[in-house]
């Protein structure tokens, strides 16, 4: 029995209770009208790229199930006990097609009660990850304040994995190999808050990722069934996620906690820690510095920076600035930008955090560039490639301090070229720069330091921050 304090799990079982199951499960249950001994079966859709599905029993002339979608749970469906082959084909298939899948006979009894997980790659011929059904026998043991849950690990890419209740440190469960779940009788977890969920992989261990539940009800049976590709980001629809699942239908994905990684472009700002309460996140950053990717719980927080000084522990006296975070959401990941003068001039930004989410879109042809203006004493600005000191084309137009452009980013061919800044509406270069486009890179180009320095601040510049490698990693551009 685990009964750790919760620190980092916010709210993805609490959920369970008073969430209705995803796309009207209850809509999808086609199934004979059973005579006789039953046993009752329902069908939870966690193959990542397996499109919508119907569920059929050889031998009957009706789908038990019909159009489930990757997340979806059915609801239970009473089935006359006897020996089945469950077969599976694409949502609208017709009975006499190919199945993409057979289990093979299934002997199944009175009172039995099975969820059946589809799991692994459809697309994939290796014995290791490639689709399969799970029947899990339901036999739940007793609680008392807690509630039970059996995890299931059916990622198709993710290797074996310990788990972390608290996200503390000590994994309880060591080792949960691919396909394979915690038992019958599910692991008794405290209810009434949101627990925070480590997930560890590798030899020694080393933390991989981790979760927000929502509140566990008391006394709740629920599968949380670890599925998607490890492999995607973990905002795309197939990234690796828990997918919940409460005896009345799915409740929903638990995306992966936010990721933040902070850039220092403060241009009169020394070298600083960065403290969450008591907590340093941050060590010894320097301008035009990147970070390591900072997991936290979805939430606001407020970060307190601090001149940097030896060990880890927050320094007394009051920082030198506190700044908040916008919301930080499940499933995505941050570029956060400490920019602004922390003595401003007349007309100057003052310190502070703009953060900037990932929403690349994916291009293997080209670059996808999203610049961001974070210089505190220019203006609006174009940017766009260049002749000498003048500008031909704009590809980023008209972009004031902290506004950023399209998410998606713009699609650049690989290439060299170089591009200029010039106030918006100019073709006069104030600064450009060389650079290197290649296909498949995802960057954001971040206008950075002051366009007119004083002594001792930093000048301007460009910080590329390349999200396509993990973790990110930023090189500065100098002007020409």
């Amino acid at each position: 029995m685990i009964r750790k304090p919760a620190t980092f799990f916010a709210t993805v079982l609490a959920m369970a209770m008073g969430v209705a199951a995803c796309d009207d499960d209850d809509n999808n249950t086609t199934g004979p009208t059973p005579e006789g001994p039953t046993f009752a079966l329902r069908v939870v859709h966690a193959s990542p790229d397996a499109p919508s599905v119907d569920i059929w029993a050889e031998g009957v002339n009706a789908p038990l199930f019909e159009d489930v979608a990757y997340g979806d749970a059915t609801d239970y469906l009473d089935i006359p006990e006897g020996t089945y082959n469950i077969q599976i084909r694409a949502a609208g298939s017709a009975a006499s097609s190919t199945p993409v899948f057979e289990t093979g006979d299934l002997t199944l009894s009175e009172g039995d009660r099975v969820t059946a997980v589809a799991a692994g790659f459809l697309a994939s011929s290796n014995a290791d990850d490639q689709f399969r059904v799970l029947p899990f026998f339901e036999d739940f043991g007793a609680t008392g304040t807690g509630a039970l849950v059996r995890i299931v690990h059916a990622s198709p890419d993710a290797p074996t994995v310990a788990i972390d209740v608290g996200n503390d440190g000590t994994p309880e469960i060591q080792s949960l190999a691919r396909f394979e779940d915690t038992g019958q009788a599910g692991v008794e977890l405290p209810a009434g808050q949101a627990l925070q969920i480590g997930i560890w992989a590798g030899n020694p261990l080393q933390r991989v990722t981790a979760f927000t539940t929502p509140q566990l009800p008391v006394g709740g049976e629920l599968f949380v069934i670890a599925t998607g590709s490890l492999a995607k980001l973990p905002r795309e629809t197939d990234g690796f996620a828990l997918l919940a699942v409460a005896p009345a239908g799915a409740i929903g994905f638990v995306r992966q906690n936010p990721t933040v990684y902070a850039l220092h472009a403060g241009p009169d700002a020394p070298a600083v820690d960065i403290f969450a309460g008591s907590l340093e996140l941050v060590d010894n950053i320097s301008f035009g510095d990147l970070s390591g990717g900072i997991q936290v719980p979805p939430g606001t927080y407020t970060l307190d920076f601090f001149p940097t000084s030896a060990g880890s522990t927050r320094p007394g006296g009051s920082p030198a600035a506190s700044l908040d975070t916008p919301m930080l959401d499940a499933g995505e990941r941050y570029v956060a930008v400490a920019t602004g003068f922390l003595a401003p001039d007349m007309g100057e930004q003052p310190f502070q955090l703009l953060a900037y989410p990932e929403g690349f879109a994916f291009d293997p042809a080209n670059t996808r560039a999203r610049a961001i203006h974070a210089s505190p004493d220019a203006p609006a600005v174009d940017i766009g490639t260049a002749s000498g000191s003048t500008i031909d084309a704009v590809v980023f137009e008209d972009l004031a301090f902290a506004e950023g452009s399209d998410a998606a980013g713009t699609a650049i061919p690989a290439t060299s070229l170089t591009l200029g800044v010039a106030p918006t509406g100019s073709t006069a270069a104030v600064a450009t720069f060389d650079v290197t486009t290649v296909g498949d890179l995802r960057a954001f180009t971040i206008a950075v330091g002051a366009l007119a320095p004083d002594t001792g601040e930093e000048g301007f510049r460009l910080v590329l921050v390349n999200t396509s490698v993990s973790p990110w990693t930023a090189s500065e551009i100098a002007a020409n």
